[in-house]
């Protein structure tokens, strides 16, 4: 099969290309950086070198194809987030229509289902309405949960103040995805045919977790035992993040994240359409944040 990928080489779409080339389908993979093309195809893709903000380019290197990857590049430079995904989604489901392409996976997120309240989510949620939107095409929306990748980010705050938290409670359970399962999930869709239209939704988790379960492993892991998760208020998370630098709308969005995880809202829909966990379970994360860490 002829694929194409947006998401250049990056946590997922690099193991997903790889994962398809050594499955024997013709991968191109979309970036928007020349010196990206010597890498892209090392790995047996092809590169093709432009925007996602590009309907031309995108219409061009859609055509022919049997499936698409698509993903919203991150953009931490634009102001409003949420409306820079509805337009990159406009631009996705245009090329689509243009192209004729008819299989087209997703990377949406566990909390797409709603339409106010998850923060920097809602963007996502907007791009899954306007894909559904498309006629003709089989269509997978994939939910990943929580990245474990994510959890970097707390490095400064375990050395800094030998803690590990965020605005929901340590004993709630989270699930948990590490990108390799994302990657592999997704290499299962894009391989299927477009038989049929169609409007589906895969979640994907690699486990499921308390906060501070997580905590006990990294800790664990880094040698730091008695690592803790501390639960913040939703105030004390954003006063951190803005100190250390974020901006403040980008802080507001991550808060509401994390509070739909404190609230049960977040996880709603994936608790009553659990998948088959993938193979990275947390302690096998927290070996590779302790080689980071």
């Amino acid at each position: 099969m002829k694929i194409i990928l947006t998401g250049s080489l990056g946590n997922i779409s690099k193991p997903l290309a790889s994962e398809l080339v050594r499955n024997g389908h013709a991968v191109t993979v979309i970036s928007t950086k020349p010196d990206k093309q010597s890498e892209i195809e090392a790995l047996g893709a092809s590169a093709a070198i432009g925007s996602v903000e590009d309907v031309g380019f995108l219409t061009a290197t859609f055509t022919g194809a049997d499936s698409v990857y698509l993903m919203v590049p991150p953009h931490f430079a634009v102001a409003d987030s949420r409306a820079y995904h509805q337009q990159i989604g406009r631009n996705y489901a245009e090329a689509i229509q243009r192209s004729g392409v008819r299989r087209v996976v997703q990377l949406s997120s566990w909390g797409a289902h709603l339409d106010h309240g998850t923060g920097g989510i809602l963007g996502t949620h907007d791009v899954e309405v306007i894909l559904r939107e498309v006629p003709g095409i089989a269509l997978t929306h994939l939910r990943p949960t929580s990245f474990y990748t994510n959890l970097y980010t707390s490095v400064g705050m375990i050395k800094g103040a030998g803690i590990l938290g965020a605005n929901y409670a340590g004993d709630i359970k989270v699930a948990w995805v590490h990108p390799r399962d994302i990657a592999t999930a997704a290499a299962e869709e894009l391989a299927k045919p477009a038989t049929a239209a169609s409007q589906n939704v895969r979640y994907v988790a690699s486990d499921e977790r308390t906060a501070d379960e997580v905590a006990h492993a990294l800790g664990a892991a880094i040698g730091k035992p008695d690592l803790k998760w501390v639960a913040f208020t939703d105030e004390q998370m954003r006063h951190n993040m803005v100190k250390n630098g974020v901006p403040p709308t980008r802080s507001h969005e991550v808060v509401d994240i994390y509070a739909s995880i404190n609230s049960g809202k977040l996880g709603e829909d994936y608790w009553q359409h659990r998948p088959t966990l993938g193979n990275v379970k947390l302690e096998d994360f927290a070996k590779e944040f302790a080689a980071a860490f």
